[in-house]
């Protein structure tokens, strides 16, 4: 059997599924699994080479983790990135040590030999460092290939074992040519082949979800959103009459979206369409909850009984179906048991029940929202549902701060309905990844025909990204910020002053909570 794809061992990076996202540009298809991994598992899944992540930890932190050394009798090239390059310098003999001056951000580097992986690359370049640790001695056949100003071995090398090591990350675009030494490896070194398409992804997906639901019913909690809509296309082409679409209005939508579901789906997707009006459920629940947490994991609870309830109207439903992509599941735990840390719980995985009656389908858990896109694209759903921004599962529970009331939930909803108004007519909806309002627990003093007021302050939020992992704030116009600031001042009563977020992710989160 020949060999195919890349496999990435976790070790807690938070960019371990940007390189997965670097290989599967390079139409290379790429599985990640964590440390843990055994020896048998990676001989089932046969790849043409192994990538070792960074991560968080020491390689002599208590707990540091580890994997099966027996990976280098595979005869399978190797690539250790930061951590992946310490541990593997660590495991065969090397000496790892403090470094006496860390290096983070851009750091140009010089490539000292000509080999497979550094292959057509400039003499030097700019990489992105972020260590505290280096390689102080080299393990026996291994040689250096690259260095910076503060670390003699930023690469190295075992050509007769074929394992790499970079001190840098080549998956983030800060490395200047990340791209060639990812491709060099993949290419040169792995003899990879590019097999993997969208629609190679939909074609083997459309199996695992036929043989995981076998003669089961599915429900699916649909949204509106692209993540759900595109869920639904591709769960409709595995099982047909057996997938039931719920569509639950929690009271925490935007305007007018049960409407525009509705429509949509009746003009253009035609499903079968159960919606299901739930606002007071989730607004008892959430009455007097202000942590964010807590109104995450609510929301979610409160999805899951709503979803078992109506399943109950329906014969063999043993599953749910649910839009979510791997940034939510890097977020709120660790992806296949890696050690990545937490950030927050999204209403959808880490806010679900431990206990559910009903079990979990989950056909783009690996991908990022513009594979998702060219998913949607290939299964030949128009721009219009494509094209949508990313809309948070709690939907305006997690743009309010503070307690999610109905009168404040009205107030967010106009001035959202506003701001995208405003960023359609000036073509900026679709130049941001998302642009939305947020209600804050602040008050301040106004003037409005000549009386005081003490109203409530909007902020509004746009940012421009290609995943969600990473984004910058948007640089709209000041004309435009000026008009969606008037619009919602003088439209909404219960607002007198709107801000803008000019926060990047990281170290920010798109949403507020």
């Amino acid at each position: 059997m020949s060999k195919e794809g890349i496999l990435i061992i976790d070790f807690g990076s938070q960019y371990v599924q940007l390189i997965a996202r670097r290989i599967r540009e390079s139409s290379v298809h790429s599985i990640v699994e964590s440390p843990q991994v055994s020896i048998h598992k990676i001989k089932q899944i046969n790849p043409c080479g192994i990538i070792f992540s960074g991560g968080p930890s020491s390689v002599y932190d208590e707990g540091a983790p580890a994997f099966d050394p027996g990976i280098f009798d595979l005869d399978v090239p190797v690539l250790g990135i930061c951590y992946g390059m310490q541990i593997i310098g660590k495991v065969m003999g090397g000496k790892i040590k403090k470094s006496g001056k860390r290096e983070y951000g851009r750091t140009f580097v010089r490539f000292n030999r000509e080999n497979d992986i550094f292959e057509g690359l400039k003499p030097g370049s700019i990489t992105w460092m972020s260590h505290r640790d280096k390689v102080e001695k080299l393990p026996e056949n291994f040689q250096i290939i690259a260095e910076s100003d503060d670390t003699r071995s930023a690469a190295f090398m075992n050509p007769k074992k074929n394992i790499y090591g970079v001190q840098f990350h080549p998956e983030v675009v800060h490395t200047e040519e990340g791209d060639k030494i990812l491709k060099n490896f993949l290419f040169s070194v792995c003899r990879c082949k590019k097999t993997w398409t969208m629609k190679s992804f939909i074609d083997k997906k459309v199996k695992d979800i036929q043989d995981q639901v076998n003669d089961s019913e599915v429900v699916l909690g649909l949204s509106g959103g692209v993540d759900s809509t595109v869920s639904a296309v591709l769960l409709n082409k595995a099982l047909g009459k057996k997938l039931h679409c719920i569509f639950v209005d929690n009271g925490l939508l935007r305007k007018k979206e049960k409407e525009r579901v509705k429509e949509i789906f009746k003009r253009n997707i035609k499903l079968d369409l159960h919606v299901v009006d739930a606002e007071t459920d989730f607004l008892s629940e959430l009455k007097g909850v202000t942590d964010p947490e807590k109104k995450r994991k609510i929301i979610g609870r409160t999805f899951i009984k709503v979803f078992e309830e109506k399943a109950k109207s329906f014969k063999n439903v043993n599953f749910l179906a649910q839009g979510t992509l791997y940034p939510d599941v890097i977020e709120s735990q660790s992806f296949f048991g890696g050690p990545s840390k937490m950030i927050k719980s999204h209403h959808n995985v880490g806010g679900l029940p431990k206990k559910m009656g009903l079990k979990l389908v989950e056909p783009l858990r690996d991908l990022f929202k513009d594979e998702v896109r060219k998913v949607g694209s290939e299964l030949g759903m128009a721009k219009e549902l494509t094209g949508r921004q990313p809309f948070p599962g709690p939907g305006l529970a997690v743009r309010i701060i503070g307690e999610v009331t109905k009168k404040r939930l009205d107030i967010l909803r106009e001035a959202d309905w506003i701001i995208i108004d405003t960023a359609k007519k000036h073509n900026i909806y679709h130049k941001t990844w998302q642009i939305f309002g947020v209600l804050l627990p602040v008050k301040s003093v106004g003037v409005m025909g000549d009386a005081r007021t003490y109203e409530n302050t909007i902020a509004v939020r746009a940012v421009t990204s290609t995943d969600g992992m990473t984004a910058d704030w948007a640089k709209i116009p000041y004309k435009v910020l000026g008009e969606i600031s008037n619009r919602i001042i003088n439209q909404v009563e219960g607002i007198n002053r709107v801000v803008y977020d000019i926060s990047s992710k990281p170290p920010s989160t798109i949403e507020w909570e």
